[in-house]
C-alpha cells in the first residue's frame, strides 16, 4: 500500500506533533452526557442546522468551499455517476459533485434537520432527481456491496462513534477503484500559525458559534473533537489498515484542514 503525505513528517518536529497526546483519540462527545454519541451528534445538528451555512461558511472565510472544489477535482478522475456524501449535512458537498455530471448524488446524515435544508436547496436547484437525502448511521448503511463510484466526507468522520466501523462501511460500498476524497479539520504545524489558530478555533470559534446557534456546547465541541482525532500518519495508517490504497494526504490552507485522498 502507497501513502504519499506531502510533509516530510520523518523531522523530530513533525514526529512529536503527530504523536503528542492531542493528536490521539480519545472519547470527546458534544455534550458529555450518558447517551451514544450517536445520539449527541444528532441532536447537536439538528440544533444547529438553521444556522449551519452561515456559520460554516463564516468561520472558515468561505474557504471551505475551495476545499471542496478541490476533493470533488480529485474523485472526478473516475468519471464517478454514482456518488455517496457521508455526513452530508445541509448538502454542501453533494451539491458540489453536480459539477461531475452524475447520474445520482446520495446525501447520507444521522441528522433529519439538516437533511432538510439539502433536501429544500435540491428542490430551488431542481435537482431532486440527482440529489437524494438519506437518514442513516455510517456504521450500519444501506447500500449494497460495491454500489458507488466514490465517496466524499466534509467534516464528519470525526464525529463517527467508531471510526474504524463507518471506514469499513465506506470501504464496503466503494466499488474497486473508486475514489475517496475526506476533508477534516486539522491543527497547523507551524508554531506561530498554531498558535494563531489556536486562538481562533479555540476562542472565537465557540463564542460566535454561541452567538448565532443558540447552542453552547456545539462550537465548543469542535476544537475539541478536532484536537481528539487522529489526524496525519495516525490517520493514514488505520485507513491503510481499513483496505484503502494510494493514500495522499495534504494539509490545506497551513494545515487548517487536512484532505486525505485515497481510492478502494
Amino acid at each position: 500500500m502507497h501513502c504519499n503525505t506531502f510533509l516530510n513528517v520523518t523531522a523530530p518536529i513533525y514526529q512529536s506533533l503527530l504523536y503528542s497526546p492531542a493528536f490521539m483519540s480519545k472519547a470527546v462527545t458534544p455534550y458529555n452526557d450518558t447517551r451514544s454519541k450517536k445520539a449527541q451528534v444528532e441532536e447537536m445538528f439538528d440544533n444547529i442546522a438553521h444556522r449551519y451555512d452561515f456559520l460554516n461558511h463564516l468561520l472558515t472565510l468561505g474557504i471551505d468551499i475551495t476545499w471542496r472544489k478541490k476533493a470533488v477535482k480529485f474523485i472526478g478522475t473516475v468519471q464517478p455517476k454514482r456518488i455517496l456524501d457521508v455526513a452530508s449535512g445541509t448538502g454542501d458537498f453533494a451539491f458540489e459533485a453536480l459539477t461531475l455530471n452524475p447520474d445520482k448524488v446520495v446525501g447520507f446524515d444521522l441528522s433529519e434537520g439538516m437533511m432538510n435544508y439539502g433536501r429544500q436547496k435540491a428542490k430551488d436547484l431542481k435537482v431532486e432527481h440527482i440529489v437524494e437525502f438519506v437518514k442513516g448511521d455510517s456504521e450500519k448503511m444501506p447500500f449494497t456491496d460495491d454500489s458507488f463510484d466514490a465517496i466524499t466526507v466534509g467534516f464528519g468522520v470525526r464525529n463517527f462513534e467508531n471510526l474504524e466501523a463507518g471506514l469499513k462501511e465506506m470501504y464496503r460500498v466503494t466499488r474497486s477503484g473508486g475514489k475517496i476524497a475526506i476533508l477534516e479539520a486539522s491543527m497547523p504545524h507551524n508554531t506561530i500559525i498554531r498558535a494563531l489558530h489556536g486562538l481562533y478555533f479555540g476562542k472565537i470559534v465557540p463564542l460566535v458559534g454561541r452567538l448565532f446557534s443558540n447552542d453552547a456546547r456545539a462550537y465548543n465541541y469542535l476544537p475539541e473533537s478536532v484536537r481528539a482525532f487522529p489526524e496525519g500518519l495516525e490517520f493514514v495508517r488505520i485507513l491503510e489498515n481499513i483496505g484503502f490504497r494510494n493514500i495522499e494526504w495534504q494539509p490545506l490552507t497551513f494545515g487548517a484542514c487536512a484532505f486525505y485522498k485515497m481510492e478502494k
